[in-house]
């Protein structure tokens, strides 16, 4: 095969320079490689597949072949590990193609890793749980700050960090925004009740009664203006505090508390980790 393909903008960009270097010329053209050669990435971030979407590619490969090659790293006994591509090698799997076309690299198994979350990001092909354990996957295993993954990925350091703050939720919310059942923006209003049991129950109401993330915030804010109410029933609040406070709340996604003090106080703000308080730093642009 003379012909040759390009390795794509994003991926040319994840890919370091000296990996690509490193590579002799024909081992950047197209290898037709055995399909039983290939092998699944198990630090694959991606963990849920469509399967009609993958039967949709399956019949457009059929019709039309693998338009856009694999991107493949050699492993021991002329075998292959996916590092871009697992959705096309599996519908080429449901309609028995034998041979696949890929570009072979030669990475090290952290470049691997790397370049798959990044992809993976990258092509936004990643639920919001999953998007945001890569996150925390780069940072923890690659010693990245959220300012470096922020320049690396293109996306701002507050998006990061609201995204990662989501694993802060309980599992079973999680499970529904990994299954797409609530959305990203339900996720961030959960994230405001404390209580991992009432998380789950709001969820099964956004389920059961098809509610928005305005609806929810509502409710949100109704219980949470009844538990302070019942905190502090012999208090009648200033309406102005009650109301700064509530769009300090509304601002930061967290807990506010006024202490005010003969027209002097301070203002308490909480946060639940490292990465939420630099959510607010960022809010803050700190």
């Amino acid at each position: 095969m003379g012909k040759k393909y390009g390795l794509g903008k994003g991926l040319r960009a994840l890919i370091p320079d000296n990996a690509l270097e490193d590579q002799k010329e024909d081992q950047k053209d197209i290898h037709y490689i055995d399909i039983d050669l290939i092998k699944a990435n198990r630090a694959q971030p991606r963990k849920n597949f469509d399967e009609s979407k993958i039967e949709q590619l399956s019949q457009s490969i059929k019709e039309h072949g693998i338009i856009q090659p694999l991107i493949l790293n050699k492993i021991a006994d002329s075998r292959y590990n996916i590092v871009a591509g697992e959705r096309r090698w599996r519908a080429a799997k449901l309609v028995g193609v034998k041979k696949i076309p890929a570009i072979i690299m030669n990475l090290s198994d952290s470049e691997v890793l790397e370049i798959s979350l990044i992809e993976n990001i990258q092509r936004q092909d990643l639920n919001p749980i999953e998007e945001a354990l890569a996150y925390k996957r780069l940072i923890d295993d690659f010693n990245l700050t959220q300012d470096e993954l922020s320049r690396r990925i293109g996306k701002s350091r507050t998006a990061i960090s609201n995204c990662m703050r989501l694993l802060n939720l309980d599992s079973r919310v999680q499970k529904y925004l990994m299954d797409g059942i609530i959305s990203e923006g339900h996720g961030r209003s959960l994230l405001r009740v404390e209580n991992t049991e009432l998380q789950y129950k709001l969820a099964r109401e956004i389920v059961d009664k098809n509610l928005t993330v305005r609806n929810i915030e509502k409710i949100i804010k109704n219980l949470n203006s009844v538990k302070r109410n019942k905190k502090k029933p012999d208090r009648k609040e200033n309406i102005y505090y009650v109301d700064v406070r509530e769009k300090l709340e509304n601002l930061f996604g967290t807990k506010v508390l006024l202490v005010d003090k003969k027209n002097k106080g301070k203002i308490e703000i909480e946060y639940y980790s490292q990465e939420d308080l630099q959510r607010i730093l960022d809010i803050l642009e700190v």
